[in-house]
């Protein structure tokens, strides 16, 4: 169905089955409540009206009457400002910049790993070892609070429990001593905004 003729006052997501940063923007609308037209897009198919809305053709593409968005974190801000409760960013300046530079450093230096992962080829077995290593130098950032760098849940929960969920799938197996990172997702994954997050393939993802 064309964008035309969906409705305008409600939210519309294209986003892919099973995609990291579809699922990233898809734990923000879970955690806020928000409704929306969800638009499974087929990667090697996708829609004729995403073209016409996003120069990129990705997902996610976000929709909110006239307005469009292709990036995930742009449009994670957007989610967050749009629908302010509950807050998924600190309200002082200096813990908003902390947690920006926190979520550019998840995107840099490990989401960039799972595309490489999930790409395959020579350079996936690399990439594995590489966020193993990763994670594991920085397990104590996920036991300093109850979420990660932050008591409360935020956008860079939301980029992360995508990351943890699908470990297993990547093949990124954890040491004992980094059962603190696996905590950190259980503590998450029980949540119902975050099943709510899942779509039916992404659930499959974990046994």
């Amino acid at each position: 169905m064309a964008l035309s003729q969906r409705s305008r006052t409600v939210l519309t997501l294209y986003s892919a089955r099973d995609c990291i940063h579809c699922h990233r923007v898809r734990l923000v609308l879970a955690a806020k409540g928000v409704t929306y037209d969800l638009v499974p897009v087929d990667l090697d198919d996708p829609p004729e009206d995403l073209l016409d809305l996003n120069p990129y053709n990705s997902v996610p593409t976000l929709v909110d009457r006239d307005l469009v968005l292709y990036d995930t974190s742009v449009i994670c801000e957007y989610l967050d400002e749009r629908y302010p409760h509950p807050p998924l960013m600190p309200v002082d300046p200096l813990s908003r910049a902390r947690l920006r530079l926190a979520i550019v450093r998840i995107e840099n230096d490990w989401l960039t790993l799972v595309d490489q992962i999930e790409a395959g080829g020579k350079a996936a077995d690399a990439a594995r070892k590489t966020l193993r290593d990763e994670l594991i130098k920085n397990a104590s950032a996920f036991k300093a609070s109850k979420f990660f760098l932050s008591p409360e849940m935020s956008l860079a929960d939301c980029a992360l429990a995508p990351l943890i969920w699908r470990l297993d799938a990547l093949g990124v197996q954890l040491p004992k001593e980094a059962h603190v990172i696996i905590d950190y997702g259980e503590r998450i994954f029980r949540s119902q905004g975050f099943t709510r997050s899942l779509t039916p393939e992404e659930k499959l993802l974990r046994p």
